[in-house]
């Protein structure tokens, strides 16, 4: 398969959706990898690098025009979903259920879109966890500056010291991104407290947790309960392929206190707080009702070159197998890639994104089937 690697063009986005080892793997296999012009440099490879792997190195149309398969790290642009094409595949981060005009636009362009975020094993979803960490991990270092008094925030160090009690920071979501945020704020020495709705998740992280951090059933109640005490709100709320709810209304946010932060990483999915808007690492944050908002929409674009090993890593097993069997059998026969397939040949085929658009759901199969 002819496999396309082009340059991201989303604001400040620095990743790039295959490392150099992972273009000579996929080499190897016997596909061609075609990488656009300086691809991969926002993460540290030189197109020079991918030439020894036997990569060939071309212009943005050229690749488009060639590909059989395209690899992303984000969403489609206004310039990519022009350029895709019926009977193109693309494999890469979607996030449909928050976008109704990307949505609208890869269903008029009749390619086949798999999304690393619903693909499925074992309920779990590994496409989606690498990233996850990385945000996780971010959430907290962003909180923490945009806590700073010069950023807006009430001027709180999370870590507090001796004889100064330690900032509080609240987790909505007790899933990778918010133990991956539980980890770090602990290790920082705040004081945690991580909400989820699945007691079960909640006992598991409460025996793994350290002693800073807390573990509390989520309710409306519980979580307007807390607000009041929180300096650092972490979004992390995921519904597979879906909206995320909003979980904190514009009305709440009074009870914060002035100076405190929000970050939502789930604003990919439409952000679980109702006031977030996506912003660009250009310009992250917004005040609303005292509450600074951090909702960046690509944040673990910032740490390009880790970000690139990390979801290499992830996705290379699952791209030699769709490129190995092509769009319309991994949708047949393989029940994780099938997971991951959200619209084919103008249908959508995802039960979520259907639901957040009143689409017309069409089975998978019966889609793949067709082709």
């Amino acid at each position: 398969m002819i496999i396309g690697v082009p340059k991201e063009i989303k604001p400040s986005e620095y990743r790039v959706a295959l490392t150099p080892a992972g273009s000579q793997s996929l080499i190897s296999a016997g596909n061609k990898v075609i990488i656009e012009t300086s691809a991969g440099s926002g993460s540290g490879f030189s197109d020079e690098e991918y030439k020894n792997t036997g990569a060939t190195i071309t212009d943005r149309d050229s690749l488009w025009e060639q590909a059989e398969m395209i690899l992303k790290v984000k969403e489609p642009q206004a310039d990519e979903i022009a350029r895709s094409r019926p009977g193109q595949t693309l494999f890469t981060y979607f996030h449909f259920a928050a976008d109704r005009t990307l949505t609208e636009g890869m269903l008029a362009s009749g390619a086949h879109c798999f999304a690393y975020e619903t693909l499925e094993v074992d309920g779990k979803l590994p496409l989606l966890t690498p990233m996850s960490e990385v945000a996780g991990r971010m959430a907290v270092q962003e909180g923490a500056k945009y806590l700073e008094k010069p950023f807006g925030g009430r001027g709180v160090l999370l870590a507090g010291i001796p004889g100064v009690e330690p900032g509080h920071v609240m987790i909505l979501g007790g899933g990778i991104v918010g133990t991956s945020a539980a980890w770090m704020a602990a290790g920082l020495g705040a004081r945690g407290w991580m909400f989820d709705v699945n007691i079960d998740r909640l006992r598991y992280l409460d025996e793994i947790m350290p002693a800073n951090v807390a573990t509390i059933f989520s309710t409306p109640q519980a979580i307007k309960e807390w607000l009041p005490k929180t300096d650092l709100l972490i979004g992390a709320v995921l519904v597979p392929g879906a909206r995320a709810p909003h979980l904190v209304s514009k009305e709440d946010l009074k009870l914060m206190p002035n100076g405190s932060v929000i970050v939502d990483v789930a604003v990919d999915q439409g952000g679980c707080v109702e006031t977030c808007r996506p912003t660009t690492h250009e310009d992250p944050t917004f005040v609303v009702n005292g509450v600074v908002h951090y909702c960046v929409t690509n944040m673990p674009g910032a740490v390009a070159r880790t970000s690139t090993f990390g979801l290499t890593n992830a996705t290379l097993p699952w791209v030699h197998r769709l490129a190995d069997m092509g769009p319309k059998a991994a949708a047949l026969e393989d029940t994780n890639l099938a997971t991951a397939a959200n619209v084919m040949a103008g249908e959508c085929v995802h039960p979520a994104v259907a639901e957040a658009f009143q689409l017309d759901f069409h089975e998978v199969g019966r889609v793949a089937a067709r082709l």
